[in-house]
């Protein structure tokens, strides 16, 4: 029994399946890394922000302690706005891992069925040659041996019906009495 088509197919399709959730669950995870990378930009913003305050507290500079006091409360919106969305794609990426990993599996177990077909195959292809080799075999044997009958068969029928070797009544003997 071939492995069929179908589920070759099944196959395939899983293998599609499997490249489609992988694809998807690295394009979350790079949006991940990118909102992770803004919040870590957005926080060095704040100590930015910060500083400028610290030193111009020092120098009495009012427009640079404004500039940091503005900087500072455009960090923390910006933290406002992105950690909501990396708590949804983290969400995202772990559903998206899951989805993957069931069609990663459900690959591995059409490559398992078809793996098992193939095996299944190559036992029986095995035991149909050793059959076809043991067929031919008896019938060399069957035909040596009907050959050597054959052989023998002529010079026993040559010694005529009466000879001791073909089975047969010595005349002077008498039955089962050598001469």
């Amino acid at each position: 029994m071939a492995v069929s088509r179908a589920l070759r197919r099944l196959l395939r399709i899983r293998d599609l399946e499997e490249e489609q959730c992988r694809l998807a669950l690295e394009s979350s995870i790079g949006e991940l890394n990118r909102l992770q990378s803004a919040l870590a930009n957005t926080a060095e913003r704040d100590r930015r922000g910060r500083r400028l305050v610290h030193a111009s507290a020092q120098t009495g500079e009012l427009q640079d302690r404004l500039a940091g006091l503005e900087e500072t409360r455009a960090a923390d919106r910006i933290v406002a706005v992105l950690e909501p969305r990396i708590e949804a794609m983290e969400a995202e990426v772990a559903e998206r891992r899951r989805g993957f990993l069931a069609k990663r599996m459900e690959r591995r177990q059409a490559e398992t069925l078809i793996q098992a077909s193939e095996a299944e195959e190559a036992v029986e292809a095995g035991r149909r040659s050793q059959l076809a080799l043991d067929d031919w075999y008896g019938s060399r044997l069957y035909r040596e041996t009907d050959a050597r009958e054959e052989r023998d068969a002529p010079e026993s029928a040559a010694a005529g019906p009466f000879h001791p070797a073909a089975g047969g009544i010595d005349p002077v003997s008498g039955p089962g009495k050598p001469k």
